[in-house]
């Protein structure tokens, strides 16, 4: 029996998503619709093997592409300067090789991050700009020695058990007026909605499946008060290519058309509605 983490209720069999060694059981909630999958301990995930890009469901080494990831985080950190400049207090959350943090000092940030992966922390301590700045932690057992006033959460929340407590987390960590980011899947948008089953959002680490309206409900719950939304990405359209650059040569450049095309198609929305499902949610405390 699956229950609901913040309705304390049964949820009900939704989809069985194939392609992967075990299949996936997604369940929904019948009050919040939050979707989930009945997973509580995913430690195991986060391999050597999952960093190096070489198990079934795995990420990719950033350090390696490095110069092309830094046009989209130097991009995220200009719209975040409208908000909280230089030199807030950051934390960047499930932070991986530390790229982002890298680029949020060299912005002027005083930034850190963590990440739940001893493999991934291990590798930032050789690098002499950050190894004092990434601490290998889960979320809530974190305990910093001040608050932050920015905390990032790129494609991360999904990831994380205990997602009432996770939010609340997060409110406590954050100085009065903090900015908290959280990028992830909108599955009130019409992509999800339409795929179904067939969605590429289902993966073995993803726990927890938000919507733009369930998502807000829960961070005002915890305390959040005021919220930002940007379908699609927070930034434009230009880094996305910039970054692309380093994994695609241009004579394919049919992939940068579909690109351009989908990041004009997220900007397409009314209310809760989006035709797309790619969303970063700006709440502030």
């Amino acid at each position: 029996m699956v229950i609901c983490p913040f309705c304390k209720i049964k949820t009900n069999f939704l989809y069985r998503v194939d392609g992967f060694k075990k299949p996936l059981e997604i369940y929904q909630c019948p009050s919040c619709k939050l979707q989930m999958q009945d997973i509580t301990n995913p430690d195991g995930f986060y391999t050597k093997d999952y960093f190096e890009g070489t198990a079934e469901y795995s990420y990719f080494d950033e350090r390696k592409y490095f110069r092309y990831c830094e046009f989209v985080w130097k991009a995220r950190l200009k719209t975040i300067k409208k908000f909280k400049p230089s030199p807030a207090r950051f934390l960047d959350v499930g932070c991986s090789f530390g790229g982002f943090v890298k680029t949020a000092l060299k912005e002027g940030y005083d930034a850190e991050g963590i990440d739940i992966s001893p493999y991934v922390v291990e590798e930032c301590q050789k690098d002499e700009e950050i190894k004092n700045r990434i601490f290998c932690s889960d979320l809530l057992h974190y305990i910093p020695n001040k608050k932050y006033d920015i905390i990032t959460m790129i494609e991360v929340i999904e990831h994380l058990p205990e997602p009432n407590r996770i939010l609340k987390k997060l409110y406590d960590l954050l100085n009065p007026s903090g900015l908290l980011i959280i990028q992830t899947a909108n599955f009130d948008g019409l992509q999800a909605k339409m795929q179904k089953n067939h969605y590429h959002y289902y993966l073995p680490g993803h726990l927890f499946y938000y919507s733009k309206k369930n998502l807000t409900a829960f961070l005002k719950q915890a305390g959040f008060k005021e919220f930002i939304y940007f379908h699609g990405v927070d930034f434009g359209l230009l880094p996305k290519w910039k970054k692309m650059s380093g994994f695609i040569p241009p004579i394919y450049f049919y992939r940068y058309l579909r690109v351009g095309f989908y990041h004009l198609l997220s900007k397409i929305t009314w209310g809760d509605f989006a035709l797309t499902s790619s969303f970063v949610l700006y709440a502030f405390k």
